[in-house]
Parts: C-alpha cells; sequence; structure tokens
C-alpha cells in the first residue's frame, strides 16, 4: 500500500511571493534569514538532513531564487515539494 505524508511547515517561510510587497512582506524569507544567521555564527550550520532530502532545500531556491546559506545543497531527493 502507498502512503503520502503531508508537511505543513506554517509560519516558516522560504522567501516573498510575488505580491508579498503589497502585504508589507517584501524581502521574507525566514527559513534563508536562520540559515543565514547560523552559517555566519561561530557555531554550526543548521543540520537538516532529512529536511533537505525531503525537497525543503529545492523549494527555498526555488522561491527566493537561491540555496539557505551554509547547507549542503547536492542531496538526493526522495520526496515531492512545493512552495
Amino acid at each position: 500500500m502507498k502512503r503520502a505524508v503531508i508537511l505543513i511547515m506554517d509560519s516558516f517561510g522560504i522567501g516573498a511571493s510575488a505580491d508579498a510587497e503589497s502585504f508589507g512582506d517584501a524581502g521574507a524569507n525566514t527559513f534563508g534569514h536562520i540559515a543565514a544567521s547560523r552559517a555566519a555564527s561561530a557555531g554550526k550550520p543548521l543540520q537538516i538532513p532529512n529536511l533537505s532530502r525531503l525537497g525543503l532545500l529545492h523549494a527555498a531556491r526555488e522561491s527566493c531564487g537561491e540555496f539557505p546559506a551554509g547547507l549542503e545543497t547536492n542531496v538526493d531527493i526522495i520526496a515531492a515539494y512545493g512552495h
């Protein structure tokens, strides 16, 4: 039997939508800002291998045009993803 799991990460932005400026959200990218802050700090970059394999990094790149800072982008995607 096949199964589907839907993971919704509400309020976890991965880039502003095309009409974001109309709503005061220009430049919104919660995930990108967290990743950049961790990559620039003395600590380690984010470690999210399972979310990466589920397509989160690629969804972020499609949404805002670039991968989040400091994360390994050469991963095998094992799921369908969207943004």
